[in-house]
Parts: C-alpha cells; structure tokens; sequence
C-alpha cells in the first residue's frame, strides 16, 4: 500500500495539494526541502480563513517512511491557539492513548496538555492538525 511517505515525490505531492483538499485553506507557504540521501525538512505556514494559521515543522525520514520529528503550532493573528509536539509524558495518564504525541491547549498552555488522535510518526499529520483547527477555531461553515 503506497504512502505519501513513501518518498520525497509523494510527500511533496501531498504537501502541496493541501489548500485542494481542505477548502478553507487560504493560502500556503510550505517548503519541503532535501536534507540529505533519505532525509527531508517541511517548514512553512498554512494559512486559514478567520486569521488563523499554522507553522508547521517536520523532520521526515523516507527510507523509515517516517516522520521523525514534527511541531505544529496554531494561532489566530500573533495569539497562539494550541501547539502539538511529541515530547514523552509518561507521567501523565491521560496522554497514554496517543503516546508521545499529545496537544497543548488553552488557559495555562505550557502545562494543559491533552490526547492527539490521529497525530502519529508513521503517517502524514496535515490533514490531521487542519481537521482539528477547522473543528476548534474556524466558524461553522
């Protein structure tokens, strides 16, 4: 079964359709660059409707077809919404379900930390994250 993952090709095609698959997606400024033999950084912003927009980090490892490492923060003008990051909490029950990955959420953001399904290493997370802004900060449309 073929994965965006699979290679920089694939990613790329992936990444920069983006705007095509999530219809409030305003504009994109992502860049998916080669790292090396295997490996590649995406590093940009997605831009939504209502001033809301994403800065968006990732460390992908085609030949693992993994996304080694990722960061994706969520704000509407300078004020961050949420930010998603994999760093392990073991220490925290509630977060054992998507283990490492997990959600920093408002008030007190630093500390409030909460379960991201659907975020995970070996698979795209865009698609993810953008469901969850539309759901979270976007008016109903």
């Amino acid at each position: 079964m073929s994965s965006p993952l699979d290679g920089i090709a694939s990613y790329s095609a992936f990444v920069y359709a983006v705007a095509e698959r999530h219809s409030f997606v305003t504009h994109t400024a992502l860049t998916l660059a080669p790292i090396g033999a295997t490996l590649a950084k995406l590093e940009g912003r997605i831009e939504c409707q209502g001033g809301v927009h994403v800065e968006v980090w990732e460390l992908i490892d085609f030949r693992a077809r993994r996304i080694r490492t990722d960061s994706y923060e969520v704000y509407r003008g300078d004020e961050k919404l949420s930010w998603y990051d994999a760093w392990e909490h073991p220490e925290i029950p509630e977060l054992t379900a998507t283990f490492p990955h997990h959600k920093h959420v408002q008030p007190n953001m630093r500390d409030n930390r909460v379960a991201a399904p659907g975020i995970r290493f070996d698979a795209p997370n865009l698609d993810v994250v953008l469901a969850d802004v539309r759901r979270n900060w976007l008016p109903s449309q």
